[in-house]
């Protein structure tokens, strides 16, 4: 159980109050497991088996679709195109890390080599790193099945194919770079050079490491705006390797701050410098860090931001709980590697987080099978809004893992 200090956490400032409360971990994991039970339950056959093949998505809310209510995961076919698919056994792998049941075992299992189709073709983008680390990488963690290895070097191999080295970074969207007039990048592809660091780490070739901190240290570069928060969409001349402009694609605008797209940067670069030590990348995780953290007092009403904190901020403007998860899971490994001052800041700020998300107001409970309501995947294209999907769920009990070890 951790103790939670009320009060304002920004930029190295804390004011407390007298009142306190608790995020008491293993209370949320238990939910966890219980939310994870009954999705099973849906998710079974009338067999008893399960089509592994078929991985979580999202549930929409109430407003979006009523038959959704109280109901399961809305289900995709596993494939490189689908970015989510490694999410759900990533899951059932951090939950088996808690529960050591051996039924969620066999699950996590199940799910995650259904996803072996993944390194039977050529790279479709950049999310097989996503898709990999959160399953195969989970799995990897608890059994250390070379097969699961095996995936995971070929996959950063793969990965490596749409790096552009006069450029400097890789290619998120191959399919999309005649609509960007050149070689696009994506904040979210920061999260993939984990796959390069950690391969480079486990026999791969030592130029994946090279590749990932090239990629970030161009993006550092070109992907920010001076205060520190960052586009969604870099476009580069993909013959000189110029900058071309900045943009968004899922944010509010060109120059909004894209509250998902902000949670990324700080995951990534806090991940960056664990595996170069670089004090570049610390400061500059604590610099994207810090903007978000002022950027959310100023527009939210609690610790979870609105998807885009430009956005309209009115009481039809929809939160993103998955972006408040993502940076409350990067805050507990940041705060490890800050001065402790600063540490004991960041840590309060996760906790704070979790503690929002944990109440009534964020989590699914019996409404559906989910951990978390209130995510917004694509606003800008009506996809998603105001949903319970399934990366928040993954970076919610990732982070509950990581506060419960301290």
């Amino acid at each position: 159980m951790r103790r939670l200090i009320f009060g304002i956490v920004l930029c190295g400032l804390v004011s407390c109050q007298t009142k306190t409360e608790t995020v008491d971990t293993d209370k949320q994991l238990r939910y966890c497991a219980e939310q994870i039970d009954r999705a099973l339950q849906l998710l079974q056959q009338d067999d008893g088996s399960y089509n592994y093949q078929m991985e979580p998505r999202n549930i929409l809310s109430v407003s979006n679709d009523s038959t959704q209510q109280g109901m399961g995961w809305n289900c995709r076919q596993a494939s490189p195109e689908e970015w989510c698919s490694g999410f759900w056994p990533g899951i059932l792998w951090m939950d088996y890390a808690y529960t050591k049941d051996e039924r969620i075992r066999r699950q996590a299992e199940g799910y995650t080599e259904a996803l072996a189709i993944l390194t039977q073709r050529p790279a479709y983008d950049h999310d097989l790193g996503f898709l990999v680390l959160s399953s195969y990488g989970k799995g990897y963690e608890q059994t250390h099945n070379p097969s699961y290895k095996q995936m995971m070097l070929d996959a950063a191999d793969s990965l490596a194919t749409l790096f552009n080295p006069t450029v400097g970074t890789i290619l998120s969207w191959p399919r999309h770079v005649k609509d960007y007039g050149g070689h696009n990048t994506i904040m979210d592809n920061m999260i993939n050079l984990e796959l390069l660091f950690w391969a480079a780490q486990n026999g791969g070739s030592p130029q994946l490491h090279d590749i990932a901190v090239r990629h970030a240290e161009t993006t550092m570069q070109n992907h920010f705006r001076p205060d520190g928060s960052c586009y969604h969409v870099a476009v580069y001349d993909t013959i000189t390797g110029k900058l071309i402009k900045g943009l968004t694609h899922q944010g509010y605008a060109d120059e909004s701050m894209w509250s998902r797209g902000q949670s990324w940067a700080i995951y990534g670069y806090t991940m960056v410098y664990r595996f170069t030590k670089d004090p570049r990348f610390l400061d500059f995780a604590q610099k994207v860090t810090d903007i978000y953290l002022k950027r959310l007092h100023e527009t939210s009403d609690d610790w979870v931001p609105l998807w885009d904190m430009d956005a309209p901020k009115d009481a039809q403007t929809p939160k993103d709980a998955s972006a408040a998860c993502v940076v409350a899971s990067a805050l507990l490994e940041l705060c490890e590697y800050v001065a402790p001052e600063k540490a004991q800041d960041y840590r309060a700020a996760a906790e704070h987080m979790l503690y929002d998300l944990s109440t009534e107001r964020y989590q699914s409970r019996e409404k559906n099978v989910a951990f978390l309501l209130h995510s917004t995947g694509h606003y800008p294209a009506g996809s998603e809004i105001d949903a319970s999907i399934i990366y928040a769920d993954y970076y919610y009990i990732e982070a509950l893992l990581r506060l419960k070890k301290g």
